[in-house]
């Protein structure tokens, strides 16, 4: 479980989180909708400790990662990956390298053991599998879509089998055939880890699509938290907007 307790962050004369407080609770896909630029990236870069605030704390698994050092933050942050925006791919590593990143710096990720090339080779075959990708190893990122690289992402994310799983904005740029792709390739990873999952996004489509609970990031902070079909009838300005915006999405699909 993840409970962020008060969160503060400012950027120069701007405050960005304002005393957040939000719960992630063991087994669900936490969906944080907001307009862009109110801080939702800023949230997940401080949930997995590239960032610190200025105070507040967040706590995972029952440690208060914020009153860590950073050597001792990686340790407690160690069962945690990232969907990045761009997918985050190294450009000079192929895609089967780029999978095996993780493995081949640190092991595994329960035993801390080395692992063998063998093994490797076989665990991001599996990897590739899950997300499509079957054959791309040898591939640059250069030569994937947009799509692909995300779901090359999302591979190298799988291969070491992390239990929180963080995804920011994991449709954007893309068209809607591969923004519902990935959209279920969320919801098969979340079913195969059995892990903890938010998603930060502005498509409402897809925050439904994938969401057990939806939470609204405005002005520096979370003021609603709910289960889809509740959310969607709070009487707030921003989700009567969503709500409006998907009716109209649905018009134009009949």
């Amino acid at each position: 479980m993840i409970r962020i307790q008060n969160l503060w962050r400012r950027y120069g004369s701007n405050d960005i989180l304002k005393g957040l407080n939000l719960e992630a609770k063991k087994g669900e896909i936490l969906v944080i909708l907001g307009r862009s630029g109110v801080g939702k990236s800023v949230l997940l870069r401080h949930i997995i400790g590239i960032e610190k605030p200025d105070s507040g704390t967040i706590e995972v698994n029952g440690v208060t990662i914020t009153d860590l050092k950073k050597n001792q933050i990686y340790r407690a942050v160690k069962d945690m990956g990232m969907l990045f925006q761009g997918a985050a791919l190294f450009d000079s590593m192929n895609i089967e390298e780029n999978t095996a990143f993780y493995l081949k710096q640190h092991g595994d990720l329960v035993t801390r053991k080395r692992l063998s090339p063998e093994v490797i080779k076989e665990k991001v075959k599996n990897a590739l599998a899950m997300v499509g990708l079957e054959g791309t190893e040898e591939k640059m990122p250069s030569d994937l879509s947009g799509g692909m690289r995300k779901r090359a992402g999302l591979a190298r994310l799988i291969v070491y089998r992390p239990s929180i799983l963080l995804y920011d904005e994991p449709t954007t740029g893309l068209d809607p055939i591969t923004s519902q792709q990935i959209n279920e390739l969320i919801v098969k990873t979340q079913d195969e880890l059995k892990g903890t999952s938010i998603v930060v996004t502005h498509d409402i489509d897809s925050a439904l699509y994938i969401a057990d609970r939806l939470a609204l990031h405005q002005d520096g902070q979370i003021t609603h938290v709910a289960e889809p079909e509740a959310f969607l009838n709070i009487d707030d300005p921003v989700i009567n907007f969503l709500r409006e915006n998907l009716k109209h999405n649905h018009r134009k699909a009949k």
